[in-house]
């Protein structure tokens, strides 16, 4: 599913957007950029603030339009959502008995019975045989990870 930006969001862009757009000229060129960052304390060189614009810039005007500064916001909540399903996978692993750090096994027995406890309607076996190759009753957290997706 493509992440998308509520209108509240969109709202919120346009005004940090405008904050950053000081000449009002619809666009946000190294100027402005450099200046909305130095208020920030952030004081990146001519050739870190070039990059930043590049990136972004996909009509190679030198300057980021709205819509460009968007996407990057899009991008942005689409690879925080990202990490936050990584890190309810990596809950769920560790609750059943892997390691934080991703090593570890889980019996595939105790997923099971966890999956019957929550009364899920999920069939798992077919999941587990799929990704339980060796048949060792366990499942690593790549195995896991490929089960919940």
């Amino acid at each position: 599913m493509a992440v998308k930006l509520t209108d509240e969001e969109l709202e919120l862009c346009r005004k940090a957007f405008n904050n950053f757009d000081k000449d009002g000229s619809g666009t946000i060129d190294v100027k402005e950029l450099k200046a909305a960052l130095g208020a920030m304390n952030q004081h990146p060189t001519d050739e870190e603030l070039f990059v930043m614009i590049h990136d972004v810039d996909e009509d190679s005007s030198g300057e980021i339009e709205f819509s460009e500064f968007c996407k990057v916001i899009v991008k942005h909540k689409s690879a925080a959502a990202k990490s936050s399903d990584e890190g309810d996978t990596l809950d769920a692993f560790v609750a059943l008995g892997g390691k934080p750090d991703k090593t570890g096994k889980i019996s595939t027995d105790k997923l099971r019975a966890t999956i019957k406890a929550f009364e899920l309607t999920l069939d798992i076996d077919p999941l587990i045989r799929e990704v339980d190759l060796d048949r060792s009753g366990f499942v690593d957290y790549a195995e896991f990870k490929a089960i919940l997706t």
